[in-house]
């Protein structure tokens, strides 16, 4: 079974601690400090790999721990780094924090290498800190801590153009005909089971890749069926071709899933409804008598005023394919190169470098409200959107777990009291 997305686990190293112990040699009765310093953890890597194209792998190996530091020992000698942990994913995959779904690196368009958590700093033995008054230290620098992380694997094909459409309008058929692609074929409902890529070579002009997202049905927005697990591969694309069973073979109306199909994309993401899209006509050789110019023509008359352009084909035959491809071409051109790159929303070494910073909760008499402020609770606003569901969970979360509200408590908060946090207010409910 493809797998375009998966939930792992991930840990850096811990680093190691600084060593005590002092010099002791013969003839050298006094012998200073010679504790080593303790070994930096392991860093987590992802590293892009193109002989991989699902996420399978991960369904079945969901933790990921690099090596911790080695503890320093005397005659400062320095502790073992600890071993890097390297995670091979596809490209194309965007790694997201799970609890916020924010993006932290997309595995695409040049960037191959990413270290997502960085290991801990090993400890300084107690060497680094003898001076004049005290020249036998005892103690040492112990190291910092390892850091963990839930993440969210997705994978997003990469291509210029993508195929959308009901199952069984013949997308695969298309594409076996325009791209050396071999994808499977039968005459039932989602043969395609994963995103199929193939190259379009065009005689005179650039070619361009082109993806088969698997088929769509209504409610795919919502998590029906398996549209909602490809409809993310659409948003790299920067051109839809819209492929309908216009002689409904299987008695569909081809206006009427035109309608479904754009519902579906624009609610899974409002963006995809401004991508340039293209109709195929699909099956015109499945028609009788004037029937084909009908059914064109209340294509045309409904879709090419909106700017859609309408092309009757036939995948099996191959007739009115070049005229189509020739015309997405020209779409591409129309528009910016510049690939479809998300961009970094959560840095989780930032997360992690604020958790200590300093907070205050305290009850401000005149305005007769809760105040929670410091460098926590601005860092944490910065990068938590509020307006989302998952977002606004996060940030209770975040006052649950960082002693908030049991202090707000302490100070003797009533339900329906204000609290304000940097220009924000809300009503305390528990």
């Amino acid at each position: 079974m493809f797998a375009d997305s998966a939930d792992i686990f991930i840990k850096s190293g811990k680093g190691g601690d600084g060593h005590v112990s002092f010099r002791r040699e013969l003839f050298v009765p006094a012998g200073g400090p010679d504790g080593g310093d303790g070994g930096k953890g392991g860093d987590v890597i992802f590293v892009v790999d193109k002989g991989i194209n699902t996420l399978n792998d991960f369904r079945h190996i969901r933790k990921y721990v690099a090596g911790n530091g080695e503890d320093g020992q005397k005659k400062r000698c320095h502790g073992k780094d600890g071993e890097d942990i390297i995670i091979k994913v596809p490209e194309g995959t965007v790694i997201k924090e799970k609890e916020t779904q924010r993006v932290i690196a997309d595995m695409s368009y040049g960037n191959n290498r990413q270290v997502v958590l960085k290991g801990g700093n090993g400890g300084k033995g107690n060497q680094h800190y003898a001076t004049p008054t005290m020249q036998a230290p005892k103690y040492a620098q112990p190291g910092q801590p390892a850091k963990e992380l839930n993440l969210t694997l997705e994978l997003k094909v990469i291509a210029d153009v993508g195929l959308v459409g009901f199952p069984n309008v013949g997308k695969s058929t298309f594409l076996s005909r325009v791209t050396n692609a071999k994808p499977k074929i039968a005459n039932y409902h989602f043969t395609t089971l994963n995103p199929n890529l193939g190259v379009v070579d065009l005689d005179g002009a650039d070619g361009f890749v082109i993806a088969d997202i698997p088929g769509l049905i209504e409610g795919a927005s919502e998590g029906i069926g398996l549209g909602h697990e490809f409809l993310k591969h659409i948003e790299r694309t920067k051109v839809i071709i819209h492929i309908v069973d216009a002689a409904g073979v299987e008695g569909r109306d081809p206006i009427n899933d035109i309608e479904l199909i754009n519902n579906e994309l624009e609610q899974y993401n409002s963006d995809l409804k401004n991508k340039p899209q293209v109709i195929a006509a699909n099956k015109i050789d499945c028609f009788y008598g004037d029937d084909e110019e009908t059914v064109i023509t209340l294509l045309r008359e409904k879709y090419e005023p909106l700017g859609v352009k309408i092309f009757p084909i036939s995948a099996v035959s191959g007739k009115g394919v070049n005229e189509l491809l020739y015309y997405v071409r020209e779409l591409l051109d129309g528009i910016d190169d510049t690939p479809i790159v998300f961009e970094q929303e959560y840095d989780p070494m930032e997360k992690l470098a604020y958790e200590s910073l300093p907070f205050t909760v305290e009850y401000d008499e005149e305005n007769d409200e809760y105040v929670v402020e410091g460098p926590r609770i601005e860092k944490m606003l910065g990068y938590t959107n509020l307006e989302s569901e998952k977002g606004f969970a996060f940030f209770q979360k975040f006052l649950r777990d960082n002693g908030i509200l049991e202090q707000l408590e302490e100070l003797g908060i009533n339900e329906g009291d204000t609290v304000r946090m940097y220009g924000l207010s809300f009503d305390y409910y528990k």
